[in-house]
């Protein structure tokens, strides 16, 4: 992985790359997850295991770090710190992960904590984006899941696998690609099923 530090006011803000190749038949299977906050739905954590993602990616707000241990041993694990991490000083602020085949980049992935301000991407997240020419972004912060387009980029939060915060769902993500393209929904971990929003 290669990092660097943009500056902003307080601490660097640290972003870093990384690639993941895709099976040789070029698919991919990932897992999405964020704001588990120490404490990961066992259900969830075993629906991802029964899944077999080729990675799992975490969008921050970890918690102990004992959650990405267990999430290791689904998968590898791709994650930056949130805003609860700031003792994390390990994990990057912000991750630019190349999805490759055939030693051609298939798609670049953006994932920071803190990308929308409610519907919006905002306009930070954005300008990184496409610095980085990602056309995806993958966050967290909210627990509120969503899946949306602006700035001409696709943003997808999963919600949290963590502890419940108000009523909102326990969910998780999955992102594939096969032939038919990139594909994004979210599961909730109470049923094992795909989940959407109320009249969604």
């Amino acid at each position: 992985m290669k990092a660097s530090a943009k500056t902003r006011r307080g601490p660097p803000f640290v972003v870093t790359r990384a690639q993941r190749s895709l099976r040789p038949d070029g698919t991919l299977t990932l897992g999405l997850v964020a704001d588990t906050h120490s404490r990961p739905d066992p259900r969830g954590v075993e629906q991802l295991a029964a899944l077999k993602p080729d990675a799992i990616v975490h969008g921050g707000d970890i918690g102990d770090l004992s959650v990405l241990d267990t999430f290791s041993a689904i998968a590898p694990v791709h994650a930056v710190r949130g805003n609860i991490d700031v003792r994390l000083h390990d994990l990057p602020d912000a991750l630019v992960l190349e999805l490759t085949h055939e030693a051609r980049t298939q798609l670049t992935v953006l994932l920071t904590h803190i990308a929308v301000a409610g519907p919006r991407v905002r306009a930070d997240a954005a300008r990184l984006a496409r610095t980085e020419k990602a056309s995806l972004i993958l966050c967290g912060h909210s627990h509120v899941p969503f899946f949306g387009q602006d700035r001409g980029l696709t943003v997808f939060n999963p919600g949290s696998i963590g502890p419940r915060r108000f009523t909102l769902p326990i969910l998780y993500g999955v992102m594939r690609i096969t032939e038919a393209g990139v594909s994004l929904h979210h599961v909730d971990c109470e049923t094992g099923k795909r989940w959407a929003p109320p009249g969604g």
